[in-house]
């Protein structure tokens, strides 16, 4: 009896991002209070949106009742209110922190509070539209980060016609997931687009030039004094998970907020999932593990037994192009870096445009990547992910060169 009652409970989820909106589908009733005046879509594909491919409603998700450009302000946990800056105030008998990530402001020189005139985060869908607003063939761009945003960024830049920079402070191109080897060959691939990339590059702040009371870019100074011209300078400098309502509630916040395998927090009356959430001590900033948790949220608010146990979680970048020649795929897991005593197979194929490395540990796949083509990594993955012992009699290089499907 205890859990039909719950499951007739308010639901009110704050965050219209993936993970917010993936649950409501999931949850009849459930009112979600979304900061973006639009409606959810899919922040994977913003890329495309800057680089013209889609239009804003081609990557909206299914309808879900959002009441959008509306801000929580302030959780009442001892009346179970949330109240919102637009003055209304919810009842909820089950609460879900849905607020995701901001993106990281690194500490630049001439960086303040108020970004100046053609600097911009990129983040969202207002990111994108601002940035495809500005952009134009010929228009100096710097990216400054070389993780999966920034080469993003910096490959759609290039296909509007930018003169395309991207500074990337590590040794190599994304770094968490690409071994120096396929960063290397994804360096090639956005050089031959024009873009100039440079590696352990240090940024030390912005040359700006002011008009009446108005700031704007000019320029991107680095650490040994050199200036990079800039008309648009990009911040792809990472993510911070959006924890200030959790903290200001008195709930238990880490790097992210805390929550157990039903993702509730420390107040057994909220839960939180997606970049925001930290589950043993993980935070994961991926779409698919804020999707699975949405999946297991929903069964959990509905009173029936589910834990989220953690997603060994895929990393994939699509670099699309109208020239098929141009495109380029490329997929990360686990770890590719191996350690002393790991076995190491690699595959390379100039004629196909294609690299595949694996990493074995104790017998089984510790992680790997592939790019250019990606027909094995169906397989892979779910080897992977079931992470159980290879058989004895399992070739890897039978595992690179298999072609299943993508």
């Amino acid at each position: 009896m205890r859990k039909k009652t719950e499951s007739a409970l308010p639901v009110v989820v704050i965050g219209a991002g993936m993970a917010g909106a993936r649950l409501a589908a999931r949850v009849p009733g459930a009112t979600v209070v979304g900061e973006e005046r639009h409606a959810p879509y899919n922040r994977v594909l913003l890329a495309d949106v800057l680089a013209g491919r889609y239009a804003p409603d081609v990557i909206a998700l299914p309808a879900t009742e959002v009441r959008s450009g509306v801000r929580a302000v302030r959780i009442d946990r001892a009346d179970r209110l949330v109240h919102c800056d637009d003055g209304s105030v919810l009842h909820y008998g089950r609460l879900v922190l849905a607020t995701g990530s901001n993106p990281v402001l690194p500490p630049l020189r001439g960086l303040g509070d108020t970004l100046p005139d053609g600097v911009h985060p990129f983040r969202t869908l207002d990111d994108a539209l601002a940035l495809r607003a500005a952009v134009r063939p010929g228009v100096r761009a710097v990216v400054i980060g070389g993780g999966l945003l920034g080469v993003s960024a910096a490959r759609a830049l290039a296909e509007c016609g930018a003169q395309v920079v991207l500074a990337q402070q590590g040794e190599h191109l994304m770094e968490r997931q690409l071994d120096p080897e396929a960063a290397a060959l994804l360096r090639v691939h956005l050089e031959a687009l024009g873009v100039e990339v440079h590696t352990e590059c240090r940024v030390r702040g912005l040359r700006c030039t002011t008009a009446t009371t108005t700031e704007s870019v000019r320029a991107v100074e680095l650490a040994d004094g050199y200036e990079l011209a800039a008309d648009l300078t990009v911040l792809a400098c990472g993510v911070r998970p959006r924890t200030g309502l959790a903290l200001a509630a008195g709930l238990d916040v880490r790097k992210g907020i805390v929550v157990d395998d039903e993702l509730r927090t420390s107040d057994p009356y909220i839960h939180a999932l997606g970049d925001c959430a930290e589950h043993r001590s993980t935070l994961y900033g991926l779409a698919g593990p804020a999707l699975e948790q949405a999946d297991v949220l929903a069964e959990v608010l509905a009173g029936r037994p589910a834990r989220y146990e953690g997603t060994r979680a895929l990393t994939r970048l699509t670099l699309r192009s109208p020239d098929p020649l141009r495109a380029l795929d490329l997929a990360a897991f686990g770890e590719a870096r191996p350690l002393p005593g790991d076995d190491v197979v690699r595959l390379a194929d100039a004629t196909r445009g294609a690299y595949r490395t694996v990493v074995v540990r104790e017998g089984r796949l510790a992680g790997g990547v592939l790019l250019g083509d990606l027909g094995a990594v169906s397989g892979l993955a779910r080897t992977w992910q079931d992470d159980e012992p290879l058989p004895p009699a399992m070739s890897l290089l039978h595992l690179l060169i298999d072609d299943g499907g993508h």
